[in-house]
């Protein structure tokens, strides 16, 4: 076993990272934000580069050095994507002497949490709000996903996870905004302060995701799926175990409704929830959202210092480390199986270029959409996965801007990451929210001197993109990309005109370098699920396939992915008889497991 060093130093701010103040008895919050260092490493590695002329356009990736994977070898698991949560169950497998291989499509691993360079600036691929660095508890994710390799990354704590910027209503005539800060009681009183009769109500619903996220963050976080586990977290924190049995199989607008009264206020928690959910409350589980809304005041947010990209590079680099391989320029074309029907088992992959790699097991990064109907063929759905598709659709992508800008034209206290909603009926429209990433503010050596990085992205569908000819495409590009420009002005006035570099994405650009079935963000329910009972985990229908990111429990998010591979490592691990299980047990509770997951 390798050792548990933190994976996480956090330096300070360009400005004061606020302390703690008294907290609640139900938070268990730490003392303070985790800090130790200054900024001043980072800023001495500014690169000293010359800000880039207003242009449109695209550039090479560097890729990292070939693997050169053996082929003749039977891996304990090959897994397809490098995604984080490919990634971390590479780690997870591998930290505990299994060979594994991953094999991307790309030049460089990450997916969504990938970064690129442009004209002296690093962009982050998706977003920068990074959860799980924290140094306490169980759900610092990130943390141990890089320990588990022996890696560690310096980070820099962000003050506050959103600065909110809201539409008008009855109560707020002119608008209104609030600021998620990392001091838990500030926030609280913030947003208290602009609904003063709901004070009770806001305690009451905030209450009740800490009640999920100290249950949570008391146990060790493995597989769902493996009933010795769940004994042994019970034997040892039955509390903790009751207490997220009782909200299983709940809503967080079930909750919401329960304290609250107030429609704008109610629309704030559903816009809480669309932020990383891309669905209301009424369409969340509390127990997923109990971990999001918490840990933003627990181990807070915290941006690696060389952009976020530097996550799965650390992580590619520690399983090479271990004995394992990333392979790069590796497109996986089918799932090979042998037998069929029930009989049907997953024994490797074969690629675009007819490699064939070999394993006794195989892990699916992708989304199920292209894992089934993609790598093994709509003719050969099971079941279960055609259930699937009758609870949950594809969720909409995004329309990306990334933009060097110079640095004047950001507003004094700027925060890293703000939200923009003009109309609450149209939040969850295309181009309804708007989303804005200035990691620049945090990490000054992501641009030349003088200037910062902005990332605005915004929920859109493949469908407004397709059938378009080159030319109409671009210049469609270009016209809607302007127009969402024009309405950040209100928040950010001279954006345009201090506008260096900018390049836009749509869902084929997703769809393109991401591998995802139309640029989608991940699946969605299609109706009111019964909280986290309609998900599925990590085991398919098909012998020996495993699924693991945003298609699997808990979800969406970086964090939520890391989360999904920590599972999943755990029982492929516990498949392949590299971690005890109870086998009497463990095939009866799968099946009870996947009926009631079938049926809900």
């Amino acid at each position: 076993m390798r050792s548990s060093v933190a994976a996480c130093t956090t330096a300070q701010p360009g400005r004061a990272c606020l302390q703690r103040g008294g907290a609640r008895p139900r938070p268990r919050l730490p003392a303070a934000p985790a800090a130790s260092g200054q900024l001043q490493p980072a800023r001495q590695r500014r690169r000293q580069r010359a800000a880039a002329a207003p242009v449109v356009a695209a550039a090479a990736v560097e890729a990292p050095a070939s693997s050169k994977a053996p082929i003749d070898i039977e891996y304990d698991a090959v897994i397809i994507g490098s995604g984080m949560g490919g990634l971390s169950t590479a780690a997870q497998m591998a930290a505990k002497g299994a060979k594994v291989v991953v094999l991307e499509k790309y030049i460089i691993p990450g997916g969504s949490a990938a970064h690129f360079d442009r004209q002296g600036f690093t962009f982050d691929v998706g977003s920068s709000m990074m959860f799980g660095f924290g140094d306490k508890g169980t759900t610092n994710l990130m943390t141990r996903a890089l320990a588990a390799v022996g890696k560690r990354l310096e980070t820099v704590p962000d003050p506050t996870q959103i600065h909110y910027h809201l539409p008008p209503g009855p109560r707020h005539p002119q608008g209104w905004q609030v600021k998620v800060w990392r001091e838990y009681e500030r926030f609280i009183e913030e947003l208290t302060s602009k609904f003063p009769e709901e004070r009770d109500g806001i305690r009451q619903l905030y209450d009740e995701f800490w009640k999920v996220f100290n249950a949570l963050n008391t146990l060790e976080l493995k597989s769902l799926e493996e009933p010795r586990y769940l004994l042994e977290q019970f034997g040892r924190h039955p509390l903790a175990c009751l207490t997220l049995a009782s909200f299983v199989a709940t809503n967080t607008g079930d909750v919401a409704r329960r304290c609250i009264r107030d429609p704008e206020l109610l629309r704030f928690v559903d816009l809480e929830c669309f932020l990383w959910s891309t669905v209301s409350a009424d369409l969340t589980p509390l127990i997923n959202a109990g971990m999001v809304f918490c840990d933003r005041h627990f181990g807070g947010i915290n941006y690696p210092v060389g952009g976020v990209g530097r996550i799965p590079e650390a992580m590619a680099d520690g399983i090479r480390e271990l004995g394992s391989y990333v392979e790069y320029k590796a497109n996986v074309k089918e799932i090979v199986l042998e037998g069929s029907g029930e009989d049907a088992r997953a024994v490797g992959v074969r690629l675009a270029d007819g490699r064939v790699f070999r394993g006794k097991t195989v892990v699916s990064n992708a989304t199920r959409w292209d894992t089934f109907e993609g790598m093994i063929g709509e003719e050969k759905l099971p079941e279960s996965e055609k259930l699937f598709r009758t609870r949950y659709k594809k969720a909409p992508s995004f329309l990306s801007i990334h933009i060097g800008l110079k640095a004047d034209v950001l507003p004094p206290g700027s925060e890293c990451h703000q939200i923009i909603v003009e109309d609450w009926e149209k939040m969850e429209d295309p181009y309804g929210t708007l989303f804005v990433s200035i990691p620049s503010l945090l990490d000054p050596s992501l641009c030349p001197e003088g200037t910062h990085t902005f990332h605005s992205f915004t929920p859109d569908w493949i469908d407004n993109w397709s059938g378009l000819e080159r030319a109409d495409y671009e210049r469609k590009k270009e016209e809607v990309a302007d127009a969402i420009v024009a309405r950040l002005e209100r928040v950010f006035p001279g954006l345009t005109a201090g506008t260096l570099f900018r390049e836009v994405g749509t869902p084929r650009t997703h769809r393109r370098f991401l591998n995802r079935a139309d640029g989608s963000y991940g699946p969605i329910p299609s109706r009111r699920p019964l909280g986290m009972l309609s998900m599925p985990f990590n085991r398919t229908a098909v012998r020996g396939l495993y699924c693991v990111g945003d298609s699997t429990f808990p979800g969406q998010g970086v964090n939520a992915v890391v989360f999904s591979g920590f599972g999943c490592a755990h029982r492929v691990l516990c498949d392949l008889g590299r971690q005890p299980t109870l086998p009497g047990i463990d095939e009866g509770y799968n099946a009870l497991l996947a009926a009631v997951r079938d049926r809900a």
